[in-house]
């Protein structure tokens, strides 16, 4: 087995072992500490300007929404290039894809 196949496989484990135990964050660290700072300007706004801090509230969980429906949109489209790319798959390799996806789809009904 070539280096590169064994760096694959080990992603290939830790990927799997973060999505199985829902450790697997939605979100980069950096765009969630970007998304919880801005929550906290709109929060501490609210005072001042109620209505324009609902307002924010608002456009900002829109925001977070359409980024996370890329976010599954992106996963998926992995999973699917992964079946296409192999061609002839093992069944123990169809068998981790497998996985994967009922790890995302649990991913997906926890929200």
């Amino acid at each position: 087995m070539r280096t590169d196949e064994r760096a694959t496989e080990a992603e290939t484990v830790e990927i799997e072992r973060r999505e199985s135990t829902g450790s697997a964050p939605l979100f980069a660290d950096q765009d969630a500490t970007k998304y919880r700072g801005r929550w906290q300007e709109v929060q501490s706004r609210f005072v001042d300007t109620p209505r324009e801090s609902v307002e924010a509230a608002d456009k900002l969980v829109t925001e977070v929404i359409e980024k996370l429906s890329t976010v599954f949109a992106d996963q998926q489209k992995e999973l699917e290039s992964a079946l296409d790319r192999e061609g002839k798959l093992s069944t123990e390799e169809l068998r981790l894809a497998l996985r994967r996806y009922r790890s995302f789809f649990d991913r997906l009904l926890s929200m």
